[in-house]
């Protein structure tokens, strides 16, 4: 199982409040664990405040109408940049053909300067698994997953990005039942 690209979508009866009702991008996933961001969670400070923490001087008015997201609950103190196109930032990550994920100061600057990637989304922190920790999860009926979708991550409102996701599968969330089942 490789989940890579992907979005875990917490099923209705997951009640982990870290998680309940969330949509997770997923980042990397291996035998070592898992890695995803947490697309639908604002948190109530916009990007020009992480940028005056940091001492990145803001010329572009786009960055304070850019929201910060919960990421997830690891390392909440660390920004991850969400983005489109991919770019040759300093320490990126590529997820797939179109997506990366930057960790770095530089393209920080850049969206704070107006020259930043197209499409950004800001979180901080993020959602990790230890080796087979989100295996176990799958098989206990916590996650549906599917094909990340790029127009979900970026343009979809934050309030409809879980039955969005769901939807992507043919599924109506609000109809799913929290008991698994095993053939």
């Amino acid at each position: 199982m490789d989940l890579t690209n992907q979005f875990l979508i917490a099923m209705p009866s997951l009640a982990d409040p870290n998680f309940h009702r969330t949509v997770t991008f997923m980042c990397a996933h291996n035998e070592d664990g898992a890695m995803g961001i947490v697309i639908n969670r604002p948190l109530d400070i916009k990007l020009t405040a992480v940028l005056d923490h940091m001492s990145i001087e803001t010329t572009s008015p786009d960055a304070g109408r850019i929201p910060v997201l919960q990421g997830g609950p690891v390392q909440r103190e660390r920004g991850f940049v969400i983005h489109h196109p991919p770019g040759d930032w300093d320490a990126v990550l590529r997820v797939g053909d179109d997506i990366g994920i930057a960790t770095s100061k530089d393209i920080l600057s850049a969206v704070a300067q107006g020259r930043g990637p197209d499409r950004v989304i800001i979180a901080l922190g993020y959602a990790g698994w230890g080796a087979g920790q989100l295996e176990h999860e799958v098989q206990q009926n916590a996650w549906l997953s599917g094909p990340a979708d790029s127009s979900i991550i970026f343009d979809t409102p934050y309030e409809d990005r879980w039955t969005s996701a769901a939807r992507l599968l043919g599924i109506e969330p609000h109809n799913l039942s929290g008991d698994a089942g095993h053939a």
